[in-house]
């Protein structure tokens, strides 16, 4: 099973890369805002944040296109500067890691001045986060941290899944959103294709069914929401299984009415997110949707997330840190038929490769 599905290109559609999405953001984003700039570590580097801002130094020119010391709690504190005196900053963390070294400039200052002075001061600004496994990252340059910035109030945080997501919300964020947004991007994604085409209904900066179901109820961020709709499809061919795929998409401003939504309608529920599951996102989706109703659950439902320890390492430890294809499956037929369902299971030795093999249409 290839890592996505085919389709057919409509009309006004093409193909583009999760990294030229950006890239293309990127430019339009320096194109249209005068008072707009991109910092970060390698932002102008002939790799250019995995192809994200490739050649943009040298279109705008090293004032608003700029590589910065290894000060993250510094320099985020230019662009917070900037951010109130009127700029637009894209910051950019090529690890998400290490943000933790600005955690004091974003929570404690960018979140917080449009509430402490009564909306009479903002600070928009974007902030890129790169997340995921890839080639043995090891413990520190691995996490996955969008649970912990969307416990503070005042930031906005989004995971988009897709270019489409990239080219709706991107532009949102930067023209009209008055705080400061962080949006977390897996490094698994970058080289992947998509089919993208211009349409009034845009990826919301909430959630949003990614594909509709009636069977059971998958709850997924990042690139666990491609997982998801390949085991869905999966599951579809082999057992006849409608799976709804629910992409939370934005992680602090999640529309908790359509999830409940789609739990009133199938009873089943897989959760699948890109870190861990203690105190994090799939608490979070818990929390909420037994607050609603309790009874909106005929079972509990499964968890897919990292394992419970700091990221291996070596390849062979990080294949089974993360949850597989083969788990993500099991999930949803365990969920609808019990755990003796009886029905083969995908057999992959890795996400990694499978992802980094890929080069079609989505």
């Amino acid at each position: 099973m290839s890592i996505a599905t085919v389709k057919p290109i409509s009309q006004g559609a093409r193909i583009l890369s999760y990294a030229g999405a950006l890239l293309e953001t990127m430019d339009a984003a320096l194109a249209s805002h005068a008072n707009a700039f991109i910092m970060g570590q390698g932002v102008d580097d002939f790799k250019g944040i995995f192809g994200s801002t490739t050649g943009l130094a040298e279109k705008y020119g090293a004032a608003r296109v700029f590589d910065v010391p290894l000060m993250e709690e510094g320099m985020t504190g230019v662009a917070i500067g900037a951010a109130l005196v009127g700029d637009y900053p894209i910051t950019t963390h090529i690890r998400a890691d290490f943000s933790f070294l600005a955690m004091n400039q974003i929570i404690n200052l960018a979140s917080k001045y449009r509430y402490m002075f009564g909306g009479l001061m903002s600070c928009p600004m974007l902030i890129r986060i790169v997340v995921g496994r890839s080639w043995g990252q090891g413990a520190q340059h691995s996490q996955s941290p969008q649970a912990t910035f969307a416990h503070y109030p005042g930031l906005t945080v989004v995971m988009p899944s897709s270019s489409q997501a990239i080219l709706d919300m991107y532009p949102a964020i930067i023209n009209r959103h008055p705080g400061p947004v962080i949006s977390i991007e897996h490094r698994l994604l970058y080289n992947l294709d998509f089919t993208v085409s211009p349409s009034e209904k845009r990826v919301p900066l909430t959630s949003y069914v990614a594909r509709e179901g009636s069977d059971v109820t998958v709850v997924a961020t990042s690139v666990m929401v491609l997982e998801a709709l390949r085991a869905a499809q999966y599951v579809q061919d082999e057992a006849g299984i409608s799976a709804e795929i629910v992409d939370l998409n934005s992680i602090s401003h999640p529309d908790w009415d359509l999830v409940a939504a789609s739990l009133a309608k199938t009873g089943r529920l897989v959760i699948a997110d890109t870190s861990w599951l203690e105190y994090g996102v799939a608490a979070e989706v818990c929390r909420q949707l037994v607050v609603r109703d309790p009874r909106l659950l005929r079972q509990p439902p499964a968890m897919l997330g990292m394992a419970p320890a700091p990221c291996p390492t070596a390849k062979s430890l990080e294949d089974i840190y993360y949850p597989s294809q083969h788990e993500t499956v099991d999930a949803i037929l365990t969920q609808v038929k019990g755990e003796g369902h009886g029905i083969a299971l995908p057999v992959e030795r890795s996400m990694t490769e499978g992802y980094k093999r890929f080069r079609g249409p989505f």
